[in-house]
């Protein structure tokens, strides 16, 4: 990118995710000031022609302020109990921002089932549409005071990632503390590059950006990386920008050079290898030889015993499991068409050896290519 012309049409829906660093003042309360300025920014990308829609974090900050808590609770009850009193908050000053410009916020609380189950997602998805239709601002979080994911580790990336797949976004804005994905981590160097555009997120990996110490190794922006990987898979573009930089929303959807650009493929993979992929939880991961990785990815295969080496977890027929490479690497992820005590025991043999073994029930694939998603 050269800072000429503009990175990408404008968008017609784009799925705006505010982390909560963006949204917490230097006492760990809720800035409310910021939100106002997130909520002002909202509205004049709807009054410029792009719908859309909202994935914020927020609600323990608010939490804690209501509760008297001056820093951040540790453990999992308080966290949610804070969550579960600052949701109203959270709500409320967005509300209070979009009812002086005639608009309406619409809460919606999303848990993990909610993309898992057909008839819930399909439910949900109509319902946020309908709500675009309306002229409503969906604002949505992960249903904190029972769910432990977002309050544990992704910070709402990975359910705003889902979003934008599940609504065919063409845009998924990461509004976060950071300027973008640096080539190092700025904390320790001023010798950090940003990078301003990466056409292929699996090309990513710890030697092109500084290795096992650089930026993106950090929790916060791994959920990024791995948050644009879904978008760009869904053929939505992504930016990962600063949530505090002046007008950086309405720069991000004129195409303007803000931030990290992660390019949208072309070819939106299917929906159902998005659910695998991306969706489900995991629930083991399967060891595999350099055989079958090759098999898998040149080849298009099926996951076979014969390349397996061991198996570890807790997973039943039905499950999604992810196969690791020799190098501890994740190949791919997929539905897993054994137990794991069943797997342990035709791991390494051929598929007419394992059914020779253990009767006909055992003549089948590890894991079928339909049922597989490269990663």
């Amino acid at each position: 990118m050269t800072g000429t012309g503009v990175r990408f049409e404008r968008p017609r829906l784009a799925v705006v995710k505010v982390g909560s660093s963006s949204l917490r003042g230097p006492d760990g309360r809720l800035d409310r000031a910021q939100v106002a300025a997130v909520a002002e920014q909202l509205v004049a990308a709807q009054e410029a022609g792009t719908q859309v829609v909202l994935v914020s974090s927020g609600a323990v900050a608010a939490g804690m302020g209501l509760l008297g808590l001056e820093r951040r609770p540790t453990d999992l009850p308080t966290l949610q109990a804070c969550a579960a009193v600052g949701q109203g908050e959270l709500i409320h000053e967005y509300q209070q921002v979009l009812a002086r410009h005639d608009r309406a916020a619409a809460q919606i609380l999303l848990s993990q089932d909610d993309f898992v189950r057909r008839a819930r997602y399909l439910n949900a998805r109509t319902t946020l549409r309908r709500l675009l239709e309306l002229g409503a601002m969906p604002v949505i979080n992960e249903n904190d005071a029972v769910a432990t994911e977002e309050l544990s580790y992704g910070d709402n990336d990975h359910l705003a990632a889902l979003v934008a797949s599940m609504l065919e976004a063409q845009l998924l804005v990461l509004l976060s503390d950071v300027d973008g994905l640096f080539d190092g981590d700025p904390r320790v160097s001023s010798e950090v590059g940003l990078i301003a555009r990466v056409d292929d997120v699996d090309a990513l990996d710890d030697a092109s950006i500084g290795g096992v110490g650089s930026y993106v190794g950090s929790g916060g922006m791994r959920t990024k990386v791995g948050s644009a990987r879904v978008a760009v898979r869904s053929a939505a573009h992504a930016v990962v920008a600063n949530a505090r930089r002046p007008d950086v929303l309405a720069d991000v959807l004129d195409g303007r050079d803000v931030g990290t650009w992660f390019v949208a493929q072309e070819q939106r993979l299917e929906a159902r290898r998005l659910w695998i992929g991306f969706a489900l939880r995991v629930h083991g991961q399967i060891s595999v030889n350099e055989g079958a990785v090759h098999a898998l990815r040149v080849g298009g295969a099926s996951l076979l015993s014969v390349g397996v080496v061991h198996a570890d977890g807790d997973f039943a027929v039905g499950d999604a499991v992810e196969v690791l490479g020799p190098d501890g690497r994740v190949v791919a992820r997929g539905l897993s068409n054994y137990a794991v005590t069943d797997l342990r025991r035709i791991a390494g043999r051929s598929t007419s050896a394992a059914a020779e073994a253990f009767g006909s029930g055992f003549a089948r694939e590890v894991v079928h290519r339909d049922d597989l998603v490269l990663l």
